[in-house]
């Protein structure tokens, strides 16, 4: 079931909202169960077969995460021993069930060409369907396991878990959550209280998200998909048609996930729940190291806090902070897809990290030894302008080369197009000949000059809305068990401090008929696939 699908909006969607808040009015507790209950509805109506995988490793986790807490408990009192060996295998358990579902035939396939070359008989590939959403799964439960090592989590309760595991907003591609986000909110008995204004700005962040996926990314898919298939079998590509083909692909796969990502948050308010914000204008970032600050925050955190920081991070010195920093880019990059070319993407980034880092080492070493007179001048605003603007020119010159590795097919079919890129296939013949779209050659390239307008210039959809959100500090939000308990600050519900203007609700309901309109064309989302 998709969020842009006829079947969610119009019977899903009302069915579970209403049944939320019905439920909420006598019994809160029974209320998080519903939502539990329709979020694993919603999953099973991709597939009845995967379910029980899904609840079978919710069940495992909460049973391990419990021991855990309880023994890091008694770890902290000195009664026992830090349960490191049981967070180890229950982490390596999680990383095997991913691994069989997503690498097994990945493996095969090496293997094979490997065994090929010395005369032995292939391994023949497995027939494995990939379960949908278990890599968000998955990362969410470790964090969950490690929080409970740590003696972070306080939570007992398993309908609660059941719901921050499967909660249908985020479950299929994300954002990664941290249990700490949730609980406070599940918590919250004014979560299950509708409030107007807040599902008035819920419907509006959804309605954004839908037209970022619908009317930017679906019309540059259809010019980046015709692109990477013709190049796959063989079209010629030369200068112009390969550097659009590429930028189509970097636009569509921005505005494809975070569309996705708005529509998360604006269900979710809905609710009267808040996810984190997982974009902030990542094709604005002057540089690599706050590209990755921008692009996928929670992946980002995860892999910073879950990975690079216990491999040793930045503790050890500056060549190994590069190594730790490239093996996480790797593993990240791996996590993307059983396939060379997002090793390679991972790859690609994390050497591209390491070269930020001794550049800004470089500058700050520079800097100390220049005399005041030349420090003022690279003080200077223009320099400074000037810097900015060459930084975020060379970072997003880099991110176009590099998702054509995340995007072509196999090696082959990205090393053609980066020769096209370069120029090394020529500059003359007829570019667009092989090329055809569902759409008009206008359409295109308004929809790309509008979304490099919106990716390059404009604030985040979620900037805007912040401005008419605000955080009541003195909220001290009831728990179920009968006490109180104060919300961290980042934390804490927004709510919405005035109504939608008149004008913004007429722009709202336009936007969502004009969206309306494409529904029911076949377009998943990308990040469904990872």
């Amino acid at each position: 079931m998709l969020f842009k699908s006829w079947v969610f909006l119009f019977a899903f969607l009302p069915v579970a909202l209403a049944g939320y808040f019905l439920i909420g009015r006598h019994s809160p507790p029974a209320a998080g169960v519903w939502l539990g209950l329709t979020s694993l509805f919603f999953y099973g109506w991709w597939s009845i077969t995967a379910l029980p995988l899904l609840f079978g490793s919710i069940c495992l986790n909460y049973w391990v995460g419990m021991r855990l807490s309880v023994q890091a408990e008694h770890s902290r009192l000195g009664r026992t021993a830090t349960p490191r060996v049981a967070l180890t295998w229950a982490v390596l358990l999680n990383l095997a069930l991913l691994g069989f579902f997503k690498y097994v035939n990945f493996f095969i396939d090496n293997a094979n060409a490997a065994l090929g070359a010395l005369g032995v008989q292939p391994w023949t590939a497995l027939s494995v369907i990939l379960p949908i959403g278990i890599s968000f799964y998955t990362f969410t439960q470790i964090a969950f396991l490690v929080d409970c090592w740590q003696g972070k989590v306080r939570e007992r309760s398993f309908a609660h878990y059941l719901l921050f595991v499967t909660y249908f907003p985020h479950l299929i591609a994300g954002p990664v959550l941290h249990h700490a986000q949730m609980m406070p909110q599940f918590r919250s008995l004014k979560t299950y209280r509708p409030d107007f204004d807040q599902i008035a700005l819920g419907i509006a962040i959804f309605v954004m998200g839908l037209c970022k996926k619908l009317l930017i990314a679906d019309p540059l898919g259809t010019y980046a998909d015709a692109f990477f298939a013709g190049v796959l079998t063989g079209q010629p590509a030369n200068f112009a048609i390969a550097r659009v083909g590429a930028l189509a692909y970097t636009l569509q796969i921005y505005f494809d996930f975070s569309g996705y990502s708005d529509m998360a948050i604006g269900l979710s308010l809905l609710f009267g729940i808040s996810l984190p914000v997982n974009f902030r204008s990542p094709y604005q970032a002057t540089s690599m190291i706050e590209f990755w600050r921008r692009w996928h925050i929670s992946l980002s955190n995860f892999l910073r806090n879950y990975l690079y920081i216990p491999i040793g991070g930045n503790r050890h010195g500056p060549w190994r902070r590069h190594l730790n920093l490239l093996v996480t880019m790797l593993l990240g990059g791996l996590w993307h897809g059983a396939s060379w070319t997002f090793v390679l993407w991972g790859a690609a980034h994390g050497i591209l990290l390491i070269v930020n880092h001794l550049w800004r080492c470089a500058i700050r070493s520079s800097a100390s030894q220049s005399s005041v007179f030349m420090r003022s001048v690279s003080n200077s605003a223009l320099a400074s302008r000037s810097c900015s603007l060459l930084g975020w020119a060379l970072t997003f010159i880099c991110i176009v080369f590099t998702w054509v590795l995340f995007r072509a097919e196999n090696l082959s079919t990205a090393g053609t197009i980066f020769q096209a890129m370069l120029g090394l296939n020529g500059f003359d013949g007829d570019k667009w000949a092989w090329i055809s779209l569902p759409i008009s050659a206008s359409e295109f390239w308004r929809t790309l000059l509008l979304a490099m307008l919106i990716a390059f210039l404009a604030r985040p959809l979620r900037q805007y809305f912040e401005r008419r959100l605000v955080k009541r500090s003195s909220d001290v939000p009831a728990t179920f068990h009968g006490s109180a308990a104060t919300m961290p600050e980042h934390l804490m519900r927004p709510m919405f401090a005035g109504k939608l203007m008149p004008m913004q609700l007429v722009v709202v309901v336009g936007l969502f008929i004009w969206c309306l309109s494409r529904l029911g064309q076949y377009s998943p989302f990308l990040y469904f696939q990872f």
